[in-house]
């Protein structure tokens, strides 16, 4: 299954906990695999309070220099690859009888890196 989703900044981060799980069939036991298709876009597996929300955006802002990398000068955008990399591009998270395995404050996070998008994230089930 693919959602899609809508960011308005550039860099901000965004729970899609109910749609991966929503993505999930009812009968489904496994593994589910939550995969951007994006390489300046990342999902991780993380707690989703809105302090902790903040300071992921200011951790990934200050982590990597908006300027100066080479690849700048094809589009100006080396700082969302380099953050996106930090982040990855996939979490797999356990399914049992349809419902996600997560901790107690475990969220999916889909963060974006080089907003505003429109994105795509692909959920499976093996």
């Amino acid at each position: 299954m693919q959602l899609t989703v809508e960011t308005d900044e550039r860099l901000c981060v965004t729970d899609i906990t109910d749609r991966v799980a929503d993505a999930v069939p009812a009968e489904a036991t496994g593994l589910s695999l939550v995969f951007v298709e994006h390489t300046t876009a990342g999902v991780c597996l993380q707690e989703h309070e809105r302090r902790l929300v903040g300071d992921i955006e200011r951790y990934l802002a200050d982590a990597v220099a908006d300027e100066g990398w080479a690849h700048d000068e094809l589009d100006g955008n080396a700082d969302s690859h380099l953050r996106a990399m930090l982040v990855g591009n996939s979490v797999t998270l356990p399914v049992t009888d349809g419902t996600l395995d997560l901790g107690t404050w475990q969220s999916v996070l889909f963060v974006e890196c080089d907003g505003p998008r429109t994105r795509r994230v692909t959920v499976r089930v093996v």
